[in-house]
């Protein structure tokens, strides 16, 4: 499956996960790609939209390959096999953790202001991206939300690769996922238009949404 855009993506994903019948609904975009995606979700469920950050920690002199993410309290989740097959030093994950922390609340702050974060204990939250690869910055975003005491965690996505998912549905409620190919190299090939977000086309998006 080929999307034209993430906001092609974003409509065909409302469309299956309105299906869910999911009641009481906080949808949350990882950014800056699963903002556009998230902003259509959130409009068919007629539900508030917000951001849930976390930052990938890359392996030293490879900073694409993910050996884990840190969430937005600081909390890292280690890809130990990864970590422990490339020889990555402890203070090299000491240090990067404490950068990419120092990251998530720049950004929070960034694309956020100075709204408080919405409560979301007892509520059923529908966690986006535009596509997962290794599932790092998700699990670590999943499981800061999951210490906040949610009713459910939804997690929702165009594309990943099987093993990606199988590996996240332990650690949500639901998944869904339109596209499961075993071909998997990155997100980007599974779009037409795949154009980078900056900061401020995530900024206007969530503007767009959010109630006067």
């Amino acid at each position: 499956m080929i999307f034209k855009d993430r906001r092609h993506a974003g409509r065909l994903l409302a469309a299956e996960v309105s299906k869910l019948g999911l009641e009481d609904v906080i949808v949350l975009a990882i950014p800056r790609g699963g903002v556009p995606v998230a902003y259509e979700v959130a409009k068919i469920l007629r539900a508030p939209l917000d951001v849930v950050i976390a930052r990938k920690i890359g392996a030293p002199g490879f900073s694409e390959y993910a050996i884990g993410a840190v969430s937005a309290d600081g909390a890292p989740v280690l890809d130990v096999p990864a970590i422990v097959s490339l020889r990555v030093p402890r203070e090299y994950i000491e240090r990067e953790t404490a950068a990419k922390a120092e990251e998530v609340k720049e950004r929070m702050e960034s694309y956020r202001g100075a709204l408080p974060y919405p409560s979301v204990e007892g509520k059923t939250l529908v966690v986006i991206d535009d596509g997962i690869a290794t599932g790092s910055t998700v699990k670590a975003a999943v499981r800061w939300l999951r210490r906040r005491n949610p009713r459910l965690i939804v997690l929702a996505t165009p594309v990943a690769p099987p093993e990606t998912i199988r590996e996240l549905s332990s650690e949500v409620d639901r998944v869904v996922c339109l596209s499961t190919p075993s071909a998997f190299s990155a997100v980007g090939e599974f779009y037409e238009d795949f154009s980078q977000l900056e900061d401020s086309d995530v900024i206007e998006i969530l503007r767009e949404h959010r109630p006067d």
